[in-house]
């Protein structure tokens, strides 16, 4: 067996989705230059003009989709740890099937899942024609 420092490192998880970090500090970027802009314009002396208009349709706009964009971003991570946790299950289940195979008494096919026996049930037996014990 060889030693734990020559073993190859495994792969970093694999975190699917198209939206990523550089997408959403991207938006906000645009959103607080946006709102920079509003508020250099608000200040200044005169009336509302087209400039005005024009940075706040933008902070809003760039605002909503820097939200919108980081919270998928948390919904395709969370969905990628639980998809993780998923696999990581099927293989200890398998693990845990294949280990109870070697250590089954009777060679079979399929490897019956332990259950308790319990005293009382002993007395039922299986009916003739398909008949259940109707007894409560």
């Amino acid at each position: 067996m060889a030693p734990q420092d020559s073993r190859p490192a495994p792969p970093p998880p694999h975190r699917p989705g198209a939206i990523s970090l550089f997408f959403v500090a991207k938006a906000a970027l645009f959103a607080a230059g946006f709102w920079i802009w509003l508020v250099v314009l608000a200040f200044q002396d005169g009336e509302a003009t087209g400039m005005h208009l024009l940075a706040a349709t933008g902070a809003i706009t760039t605002t909503i989709v820097a939200v919108l964009l980081g919270v998928r971003m948390a919904l395709q991570a969370n969905a990628a740890e639980r998809h993780a946790e998923l696999k990581r299950l099927l293989v200890d289940i398998s693990w845990n099937a294949f280990a109870a195979a070697g250590n089954a008494e009777s060679p079979a096919n399929v490897v019956p899942f332990p259950t308790m026996v319990y005293e009382g049930l002993s007395s039922v037996r299986p009916q003739p024609d398909g008949e259940r014990d109707r007894r409560r």
